[in-house]
């Protein structure tokens, strides 16, 4: 365990961080200059900073870190709000919460991450952005089907080209992300030789789970919230759930399920089988899911694409 633990909450204007064990707290901008005066203050002796990810306001702090090289944790703000009901602390302003994820670190230790290269974030910002724009259009298809005035139709249909558009866009720059980096290139390579993968899901698998490849099979499903959890008390067994984790990532291979059941040999004999011993339809579905993931996890580790298991 770390000498010392930094809880930091991080806003659009400000960091807040709260040093464990002492209480001292600092505040000072989100911004290089900083990031800069933060790890002044931190670097007194060993220690570990944890923070929640906020999208892209965290990503400032988490570069300098890496590049300081101080040992840093990720938290998932609902276990960081469920830590503090534990401790019984129900105030919220920025310094107890710094002061609450400072404690957290040192009773709980979580997993310390690594820094992301930037051209991970770029990927993550592009995905988050055409991930907006397919709900855009699917509102607009949805809406554009009540019209019935044609000026709101005309309205419509140069919003849904718009949109169109702005996928195709976006499409394109995740593309040439991929291609330009050599190591997101080769990885995408090995993911879309899966049958049921396209270059959209894989940019959204190298999106959603960067460290896909460098985990435990277990590890990976718990991570995209396919593996099962365990419901019982004294005589009551209730059935076992998925759940948590990170639910873009389900829902983008969800329909890579779909299509590896029908075209995938080995997913859809897994398929089958499950249907034919009477689990319901969704229970395997959810288990071709988490096979999906970890054979692209397998795949990617071992550094290999695809190839059709023989009898």
């Amino acid at each position: 365990m770390n000498k010392t633990t930094i809880g930091v909450d991080i806003s659009k204007a400000h960091l807040d961080a709260c040093r464990w064990p002492g209480g001292e707290t600092l505040r000072v901008r989100n911004d290089p200059a900083g990031h800069k005066a933060l790890i002044r203050w931190i670097a007194r002796g060993d220690a570990r900073v944890v923070f929640e990810p906020t999208g892209a306001y965290h990503r400032g702090l988490e570069h300098a870190l890496g590049r300081a090289g101080i040992a840093f944790s990720k938290v998932n703000p609902a276990r960081a709000r469920r830590f503090a009901q534990a401790v019984g602390t129900h105030a919220k302003t920025d310094l107890i919460d710094a002061s609450l994820l400072a404690r957290l670190g040192a009773l709980l230790e979580p997993a310390l991450a690594a820094p992301k290269p930037a051209v991970l974030d770029d990927l993550a910002e592009l995905h988050l952005a055409r991930a907006a724009l397919v709900r855009d259009r699917t509102a607009a298809k949805n809406r554009a089907e009540r019209l019935t005035l044609p000026l709101l139709r005309r309205q419509r249909a140069r919003a849904l080209r718009a949109i169109e558009r702005a996928l195709a866009e976006v499409d394109a720059a995740i593309a040439a992300l991929i291609a330009g980096d050599e190591i997101l290139a080769r990885k995408a390579a090995i993911l879309c030789s899966i049958p049921g993968i396209s270059a959209i899901t894989a940019a959204a698998i190298l999106a959603g789970m960067p460290e896909l490849g460098e985990l435990e099979p277990g590890d990976a499903a718990s991570l995209a919230g396919l593996a099962p959890v365990t419901r019982q008390s004294g005589q009551w067994k209730g059935s076992a759930r998925i759940g948590g984790g990170r639910a873009d990532l389900r829902r983008a291979l969800y329909m890579p399920a779909l299509a590896a059941v029908r075209f995938n040999p080995d997913l859809k004999a897994v398929y089958h089988r499950l249907r034919a011993a009477g689990k319901p339809a969704k229970l395997a579905l959810t288990a071709v899911m988490r096979k999906l993931l970890i054979l692209a996890n397998a795949l990617l580790r071992d550094g290999r694409k695809w190839e059709i298991t023989r009898p």
